[in-house]
């Protein structure tokens, strides 16, 4: 999958059940931390904002803040903007991403109605190209 292929090129090895699993730890650097900010940023409730604006400031400084807020907000327009819309994923997310999908039970979310389903032949050939994602993102982290 195209997200596991560019941690990869990082050199890292994320876990992306954390996405759909409160319990889950993604391996991303300070996740739980960030996980809680994004959480709160969303709920409404301004307690939980506050302190959890304040406990990553604290541990990770105000430009990281500054930058996870801008992740949020971000991934909030974006979302907003897909499901309001009816976007359905490109067919070649939605083809190297079926498996992923399927395992995390993203699929399980009214949204995913937007993306028509993969079909065999598709599904095949994206799993089949797996092996390939990896070198191919790596080329294209390298040229950037």
């Amino acid at each position: 999958m195209l997200l596991r292929a560019s941690g990869q090129t990082q050199g890292e090895d994320f876990d992306l059940h954390a996405i759909t699993d409160g319990n889950a730890s993604s391996g991303v650097a300070h996740g739980d931390l960030l996980t809680a900010y994004a959480e709160a940023c969303v709920s409404g409730d301004r307690d939980s904002l506050g302190a959890a604006r304040s406990a990553v400031e604290a541990e990770m400084g105000a430009r990281a803040l500054v930058e996870a807020a801008g992740v949020v907000a971000n991934f909030q327009r974006m979302v907003r903007i897909a499901d309001a819309t009816g976007i359905p994923l490109d067919k070649p997310v939605a083809i190297f991403s079926t498996d992923l999908r399927e395992e995390l039970g993203i699929d399980a979310f009214g949204a995913s109605a937007n993306t028509p389903p993969v079909g065999f032949v598709l599904r095949t050939l994206g799993r089949l190209a797996q092996p390939l994602l990896r070198p191919i993102m790596s080329l294209y982290a390298d040229r950037k």
